[in-house]
């Protein structure tokens, strides 16, 4: 490697925390002498940051380095970082030899070590960490891609184990950040310029402050009450350890956003049992109900639905339906059911055919649009406070983003709003995932 110019391209791929965890390599990196660039030719070493959730992930990283190879000739060095890095482990070494670092999430905090051992020409350098870690990669060198809103983990890893999810194998187990390591990163934020604020987690509402000054919804009421902090929001909850103190603080801090995402998978107890989920369809309704008990906020919630997971039955898949009907999410994300490695699903028979399963996503998805279709219509002449985004210049439209986190478009009969401002906008009309209305001047 040239190491008087030290650059450096990043491909990233997959969850908001894969995205975080990049800006926070990235900051890293510059630290440590390099310059990142905005392609693959300009770059002496190339970094991809890999998702296991999909389906053939592994399959489509491999691919993706046998298609880099081509540049291995001009001297360029490889690292897989991500999931798919700590799940396959060395076995990338084997196959695509070209490669020379390879890095599970949990082993970030090690990176300027192996940089080290990359300019001196080491060919094989890993950081592969077992699920014992205690550690979080804590680093003030975050580059932060977006000037307005900001993203803090609060706790890597998870313990949970579901039968279909590999992420306990490949992020470690639960670890929490103090919560006082979170708050001065926030602050810093504040001063920086910073008014929204996402804490991340892959059970973000799993939070245990090691030091035990703060729970999860005492973390979230203070962040929320800091000067220049106009949005809080978190995500991904687990239904299990979603307690009814997080309702009880976003209904009486302003700045904790009206929006909950909490995936409940299948509306079936039974194959949320087979799933390991650690809650009946009954427990995940007394949570909505919390929800829906607000005495100053309307929450709008959102959850994730797996259709065709092994054995449910046609009246199970049912269950799910009703579930959309009885909770009314604002957003579904729903997936078809893919074996993915180490699981303990793998254990069961994956008997539903694929274009059953298909078949199950395509009903669910036009059910879950309907439903959308006609509850979005609530928001029909109401004003709502937007935060831009930015523009469609085709549509003439300023992109804005409610804190109910629904896209809410607008024009404006005057001089356009920056990227970054608050403004109050009237919907005009509603659409199945979008909102459209006027800038009130």
């Amino acid at each position: 490697m040239n190491t008087q110019s030290k650059t450096f391209f990043i491909e990233t791929f997959g969850c908001q925390m894969n995205f975080h965890d990049s800006e926070k390599v990235i900051g890293t990196l510059i630290s440590q002498g390099y310059r990142q660039v905005p392609s693959v030719e300009e770059a002496d070493l190339i970094f991809y940051n890999t998702c296991s959730i999909r389906d053939k992930a592994e399959q489509k990283v491999f691919h993706r380095l046998a298609d880099f190879k081509r540049l291995t000739k001009e001297g360029k060095r490889f690292g897989v970082l991500g999931c798919v890095a700590q799940q396959e482990g060395e076995r990338i070494f084997e196959r695509a030899p070209h490669v020379s670092l390879v890095a599970g999430s949990a082993s970030y905090r090690n990176l300027p070590e192996m940089l080290v051992q990359i300019e001196a020409g080491n060919s094989r350098v890993t950081g592969l960490d077992d699920r014992q870690t205690d550690q979080t990669f804590d680093t003030e060198f975050t580059a932060r891609t977006n000037p307005h809103r900001g993203y803090i983990t609060i706790i890597e890893g998870c313990d949970k184990f579901c039968a279909y999810c590999v992420v306990p194998y490949t992020r470690g187990k639960e670890r929490s950040r103090t919560s006082q390591s979170v708050l001065d990163e926030a602050k810093r934020m504040v001063d920086a310029g910073y008014t929204d604020i996402q804490l991340l987690g892959q059970n973000v509402n799993s939070y245990r402050d090691p030091a035990e000054n703060k729970t999860f919804a005492e973390l979230l009421a203070t962040i929320g009450e800091l000067g220049g902090i106009r949005r809080v929001r978190f995500t991904t909850s687990h239904p299990r350890d979603f307690t009814r103190d997080i309702i009880d603080a976003i209904d009486a801090v302003p700045a904790l956003c009206d929006h909950v995402h909490l995936p409940v998978q299948s509306g079936s107890s039974r194959v949320l049992e087979s799933m390991f989920r650690e809650y009946t369809r009954e427990q995940y309704l007394e949570r909505i109900a919390w929800m829906k008990s607000t005495r100053n906020k309307e929450i709008s919630i959102t959850t994730d639905v797996i259709v065709g997971f092994p054995g449910e039955t046609e009246a199970e898949f049912a269950e799910s339906l009703s579930l959309l009907d009885e909770v009314g999410y604002d957003g579904v994300f729903s997936f078809k059911y893919s074996p993915r490695p180490n699981t303990p699903a793998l254990q069961y028979a994956d008997s539903i055919p694929d274009a059953e399963k298909s078949r199950r996503l395509q009903i669910l998805q036009e059910h879950q649009r309907e439903l959308q279709r006609i509850s979005y219509k609530r928001h029909l002449g109401h004003k709502i406070e937007v935060m831009v985004e930015g523009k469609n210049s085709a549509r003439g439209q300023v992109i804005g983003r409610t804190s109910q986190n629904k896209t809410l478009n607008f024009t404006t009969s005057g001089a356009e709003p920056r990227i970054g401002d608050y403004v109050q906008v009237e919907v005009t009309q509603a659409f199945p995932n979008s909102l459209l209305g006027k800038m009130v001047e």
